[in-house]
């Protein structure tokens, strides 16, 4: 088990990123102003859950060997950027849906499709990967052993942060989609504004350079 100490500066140091807007945190208001409330929340719920595998193998030692290999690296950066394109070019095509969803005309995508895009976005996260490998393991306290244990439990709470704060700005980015969505010509330009967000957040990160 992580220390009490260890694990209270580990989530003080977690809050801290994760409440600067960062491309978490724009993807989840570009989600929420093309899907609504609950497609926010579910692409949040997802995004947390493609965390998991990521977690699991910073935890066995995989995570380390990704994040020193530059092939691996860029090709795991460049999925996720471009994924995020496509998902923010969806949301311009089909904003005329969203449209009607909020006036309850057309039935919105499947909750299954929006949690499962959530976490292909989470778990092709490259810069998830660089934290945990990077930052996890300053919060470890050797001398107690059981080293894949304690980086697994101080991931897990960083996954639950995150969880919690994104779920916030998803929440707030829904309530202004609904607040200005009352006219179905707002409501498609605000998801179409939701699918420029990705769009640009994918260029962002596929231009953004690695720590190599």
């Amino acid at each position: 088990m992580v220390p009490a100490s260890n694990l209270w500066a580990f989530v003080l140091t977690s809050v801290v990123l994760i409440v600067i807007p960062g491309p978490s945190v724009l993807f989840v208001i570009g989600r929420s102003l093309a899907l609504g409330r609950i497609g926010g929340l579910l692409s949040v719920l997802g995004n947390a859950i493609g965390m998991i595998p990521l977690l699991a193998a910073v935890a066995l030692g995989v995570g380390a060997l990704v994040a020193q290999s530059v092939v691996l690296f860029t090709v795991i950066k460049f999925a996720g950027a471009l994924y995020l394109v496509y998902l923010g070019i969806q949301a311009i095509r089909h904003r005329a849906d969203a449209a009607a969803a909020v006036n309850g005309g057309a039935a919105p995508r499947s909750h299954w499709r929006q949690l499962g895009e959530g976490f292909v976005v989470g778990v092709t996260n490259p810069k998830t990967i660089a934290f945990f490998v990077a930052v996890l393991p300053q919060f470890v306290d050797y001398s107690a052993g059981s080293i894949p244990l304690q980086l697994f439990e101080l991931g897990a709470v960083f996954v639950v942060l995150a969880l919690l704060c994104d779920s916030v700005w998803a929440l707030a980015a829904s309530a202004a989609r609904d607040w200005f969505g009352r006219s179905p010509r707002r409501a498609a330009h605000l998801a179409a504004t939701g699918g420029v967000m990705m769009i640009g957040l994918g260029g962002v990160l596929a231009l953004s350079g690695s720590k190599h």
